[in-house]
């Protein structure tokens, strides 16, 4: 018993035996340690790892990237094809309300893009079976972009609802809001025996936007390009490469050089400027290598009626732009009107009333909007209602005034509302329409369930239900009114700058440059309406980054 209660003590001699001198974490290695009879036993060191190699690190780098590569491919080639075939759709409810929406621009495609197909018997009649993304236009028109890189098929945007939507390429002739009818003709190039016929409608959706207004100027519609539709810039690219190549025939006078290789853009809004600046730009990265001998004879004429270019942008802005401008040798005449337009020449009356006729061998109008003759005509049926000659008068939920049931929904630039006719403005009116119209059908559905209760025989529950289907439909009644949220204004303006006007807080941000163009570039891609848009878009603007128009 003694020996058993002296081990301890030997045990705490031991300890304090060995050297204190050590770091901590050194004596608690020992104290850990198993006592052992050899004291020259040292603490084993682990030898260092060896260094890994450049070539490893390398080889380790380009595997990571090639994994992530793979899957990022992978999961885009999946919902590609999943993208490309949408799958089964139910067929048409006759149980179910037409609706009807006439166009295929802005507001009538957001629409179909927003909306709910199974509340409706979905039809869209339009002449064009594509939307077009007009704001890349003017690239079109000088080749920096390919024409079906901003078309979107209409077809493409109904096959992926859930119900089946009729697409009818047809043009709207004419409205029957009292018989609720739409007749229309078919106007392509190649015509079946059947060519017009009608459609009865619940709801009708009016979006068949506006056309080119001329205000009634002499050779506008014979001698000028318009800047409206996919075949207007297909149209002036081929005027325009005519004109340099008839400067380029052998034996032309440097007058008549002159005069082919004069462009005239009418009209300083956004869609005049673009015009402008991508003409300088086809004129600095292409010509200037292809026509050495013609490129310093092109001229640029940029001509506005008003006081200065772009108003809907900042001082700040339009300043900027006139500049950019004048360093692109871009001649801006504001004060200017177009009193005739000729096919070898254009008439100009100056800001000081002096008229004047300069030789060109291009005009491109961009001056404006009128309404479509089947919109003058529905108005025309409401006189009393419709009185605003800019475009038809709707409330504060979009519906056309002046209708006695509210079925006519009117969107987008034949409407005559408080905001400007841009595609931002028609594109949420498609958005904001698509919501009122779920909510029609919610308040439709509830009514019909509500007849058929009050056609039961009369009992407690029955009553009860009643009166909760009542303040649904009351509940469902109450629409909110839209409300547009300006995202800010942008134009391009050439030499790789752009400008944009945006909301900043309680304020705006007005800003230029080449940042500005980058910015630009990334607005419009992510605005664009599917995944093909925007790859063939952004393949184009490479191609001919690399290899020119």
């Amino acid at each position: 018993m003694q020996l058993a209660r002296a081990r301890p003590a030997v045990g705490r001699s031991l300890v304090r035996s060995r050297p204190t001198g050590l770091p901590v974490h050194t004596r608690l290695q020992v104290l850990r340690r198993p006592a052992s009879t050899d004291s020259t036993e040292s603490v084993p060191i682990v030898p260092p790892k060896p260094p890994i190699s450049y070539w490893h690190r390398f080889l380790q780098t380009v595997g990571g990237v090639t994994l992530v590569t793979l899957g990022t491919l992978g999961v885009f080639y999946y919902y590609a094809q999943k993208d490309k075939s949408p799958g089964e759709q139910l067929p048409h409810d006759p149980s179910k309300k037409t609706l009807v929406v006439l166009g295929s621009g802005w507001g009538a495609t957001s629409l179909l893009n927003s909306m709910d197909t199974t509340d409706y018997n979905v039809i869209v009649i339009s002449p064009k079976n594509y939307f077009l993304f007009t704001p890349l236009l003017p690239s079109v028109a000088v080749g920096t972009l390919s024409p079906r890189s901003i078309l979107q098929p209409t077809r493409y945007v109904t096959r992926h609802k859930k119900r089946q939507v009729a697409v009818i390429e047809a043009s709207a002739t004419s409205v029957d809001p009292i018989a609720k009818t739409v007749k229309f003709e078919d106007t392509s190039e190649i015509q079946g025996l059947v060519s017009t016929t009608t459609v009865n409608y619940d709801y009708l959706v009016f979006a068949v936007g506006a056309e080119v207004q001329t205000f009634n100027i002499p050779g506008v519609k014979e001698n000028a390009c318009f800047m409206k539709e996919l075949e207007d810039a297909e149209h002036m690219q081929r005027r325009f490469l005519d004109c340099l190549e008839t400067a380029a025939f052998p034996g032309q006078t440097p007058d008549e050089i002159s005069r082919l290789l004069h462009m005239v853009v009418v009209g300083g809004g956004p869609t005049g400027v673009e015009v402008s600046g991508e003409l300088h730009d086809f004129l600095e990265e292409d010509l200037r290598s292809w026509y050495p001998e013609l490129a310093s004879n092109v001229r640029i004429t940029l001509v506005e009626a008003l006081p200065s270019v772009l108003p809907m942008f900042s001082k700040q802005l339009i300043d900027y732009t006139e500049s950019t401008f004048k360093e692109a040798k871009i001649d801006i005449l504001t004060k200017t009107m177009v009193k005739e337009i000729k096919e070898k020449s254009v008439v100009l009356q100056m800001p000081d009333k002096s008229v004047v006729e300069v030789p060109c061998g291009l005009v491109v109008w961009a001056a404006g909007n009128k309404l479509r003759k089947v919109t003058q005509d529905l108005m025309a049926k409401f006189p009393q209602a419709q009185t605003n000659r800019r475009g038809i008068t709707v409330d504060d939920h979009l519906r056309m005034v002046g209708v006695p049931d509210k079925s006519i929904f009117a969107i987008g630039d034949c409407t005559a509302t408080s905001y400007a006719p841009t595609a931002q403005v028609a594109s949420q009116e498609g958005a904001y329409l698509a919501r009122i119209i779920a909510q029609l059908a919610k308040r439709d559905e509830l009514a019909a369930r509500l007849k058929a209760l009050q056609e039961t025989p009369a009992v407690e529950e029955t009553k009860q239900e009643i009166e909760s289907v009542q303040k649904q439909i009351t509940k469902a009644e109450k629409m909110r009114p839209f409300h547009y949220s300006h995202q800010g204004s942008l134009a391009y303006i050439g030499s790789d700058k752009a400008i944009a006007d945006l909301p900043f807080f309680n304020g705006n941000l007005a800003t230029g440059g080449v940042a500005t163009y980058l910015f630009w570039r990334s607005a419009y891609l992510s605005t664009l309406f599917s995944p093909r848009n925007r790859v063939l878009v952004a393949n184009d603007w490479i191609k001919v980054k690399l290899f020119g128009r």
